[in-house]
């Protein structure tokens, strides 16, 4: 069998694309289409700059609030180093590798229309860095999110220069040392190519897109953890019924009322007889919150597949109609809304899900209290659910909308910013940790469902606890409850996945 390759450049960029080249290691390569546009702009470019002295922003002038200052022809490839290294000031923890990989698949994808006026080997050292697994090390604070990117995509560009660090084979090691072991030259930058690569989204949508990989996945979880829940809690089904959702019209309402019926469908215990007639919200209302969040991030997910199919550098080239223009496409504000949304769908799954670990813990219907069999001597789950509610309340503080913030820059030149990129990796601190309060729901639901014995759950339910079971025990005395969290955490992360088009619309 022949390597797995991704062609850049021939059909648009989907959120099922980028989970198998991730998934399955593909390399990628720009297509015949690809190269020749941005030959073709950059030819374009060159002889633009060498038959008009006409000034353009960024690519004769200075930047910023500097645009007035012109630069001689025989300085513009300086400008265009001094450019990255000049902004490449980011601070702060690191990125995480898997993020800035995806900075540089949408960077290249980004330039790939050939409206941004790059060298082809420019773009060639990018998607070399990428098959290689050379990963420069980037820094999450530094980016208004306005200008593009700024800073985070100057660390992300230095080692084109021979500049900077990078991770390879697992080492944090000079990017010039790379260059040298690989046989590379540095790239000497030509007029406009700094900001090719400094303006865009990619910081951004890179944190975006991963959030939003994670959360699809966290997205099933959920109601397959919920689900197991509501069993183990001798909840009723009722509120499940197609009919009660079809009259609301809600998507993702009717969907997650859908789902719960399939997880449940043969299930012994939801089918018995009830002693109480209603459930509390946090089962009760499941479809409506979890629906809820669905469609919250099915709207995120629109936005984003917008914007990773997008040019947004700038200024802006048309050769075919001999237009340069410096334009605003490098504005996060889209990306800003649709991050703190997402954040604030993913904090809402967390927020139900404690309080049903919550509900377990209570001793009502035949559980006996914090889930063990001799409380007092043994104080069982009762921590766990305090770790959870700490995430809870921390995901709420992490979802104050960064959108709404602004502040002025550049000597006033850049004088709305929109906060995305701290909205986005804010987002990413959220969606992690659901993935925590998702960890410890199945851990106290999975012990709740012991106390059932013998009846059962849905075949689906059974099985799923039967693959948790091989990684968690039941737990008859305390125990350090940490590494059994970690080690439901590993098992969420390990369940065997596949990304398709309907489940990004289903989610």
């Amino acid at each position: 069998m022949g390597e797995l390759t991704y062609a850049v450049g021939i059909e648009k960029l989907t959120f099922k694309t980028i989970f198998d080249i991730l998934k399955k290691g593909k390399k990628i390569t720009l297509s015949d289409e690809a190269s020749e546009r941005i030959i073709r702009c950059r030819q374009y470019l060159d002889e633009k700059t060498r038959k008009e002295d006409k000034a353009v922003y960024g690519i004769n002038t200075g930047f910023g609030a500097l645009y007035n200052k012109s630069i001689s022809f025989e300085d513009l490839g300086r400008l265009q180093e001094n450019l990255v290294m000049s902004h490449a000031c980011g601070t702060g923890d690191e990125v995480p590798s898997q993020v800035v990989k995806l900075m540089i698949l949408l960077k290249i994808q980004s330039v790939s229309y050939g409206h941004s006026g790059v060298q082809l080997i420019t773009v060639q050292r990018l998607v070399d860095f990428f098959n290689e697994d050379i990963i420069p090390v980037v820094y999450q604070l530094g980016s208004l999110g306005a200008s593009g990117d700024l800073s985070p995509l100057a660390h992300m560009s230095l080692p084109l220069l021979g500049m900077g660090k990078v991770y390879h084979h697992g080492e944090k090691k000079s990017s010039k040392d790379v260059l040298l072991d690989y046989g590379w030259e540095t790239v000497k930058l030509q007029s406009k190519e700094g900001l090719a690569l400094l303006n865009g989204t990619q910081f951004m949508s890179a944190y975006g897109v991963h959030s939003l990989l994670k959360l699809f996945r966290l997205s099933e979880l959920a109601d397959i953890i919920g689900a197991v829940s509501l069993d183990a809690f001798d909840g009723r089904i009722e509120p499940f019924m197609d009919e009660l959702h079809q009259i609301r019209h809600h998507k993702g309402q009717i969907q997650t009322a859908d789902r719960f019926r399939m997880l449940l469908e043969d299930s012994e215990l939801i089918c018995r007889e009830k002693e109480h007639v209603q459930d509390p919200y946090s089962f009760r209302c499941i479809p409506q919150v979890h629906g809820a969040s669905k469609d919250s991030v099915n709207y995120v997910a629109t936005v984003f597949s917008a914007e990773i199919n997008a040019v947004t550098d700038n200024p802006t080239i048309f050769p075919e109609i001999d237009v340069i223009v410096s334009g605003g496409n490098f504005h996060g504000q889209p990306l800003a809304l649709a991050l703190d949304n997402m954040a604030i769908a993913a904090a809402e799954w967390g927020n139900i899900s404690e309080r049903r670990t919550y509900q377990l813990l209570h001793g009502k219907r035949g559980l006996p209290p914090f889930l063990v069999a001799n409380p007092g001597l043994n104080s069982g789950f009762m921590i766990p659910q305090y770790t959870s509610a700490s995430i809870v309340s921390q995901n709420k503080q992490l979802c104050t909308p960064a959108s709404v913030d602004s502040i002025e820059s550049s000597q006033g030149q850049e004088d709305h910013v929109s906060m995305g990129a701290n909205a986005a990796t804010k987002a990413y601190k959220v969606v992690y940790n659901l993935e925590r309060i998702l960890a410890i729901e199945l851990f106290n639901a999975a012990q709740a469902l012991e106390f059932r014995r013998p009846a059962k759950s849905s075949s689906f339910i059974e099985s799923f606890f039967e693959a948790y079971r091989q990684h968690v025990p039941f737990i008859e005395e305390d125990q350090v409850m940490h590494d059994h969290i970690e080690h439901t955490i590993s098992f969420l992360g390990e369940i065997d996945y596949e990304l398709s088009d309907a489940l990004i619309q289903g989610i």
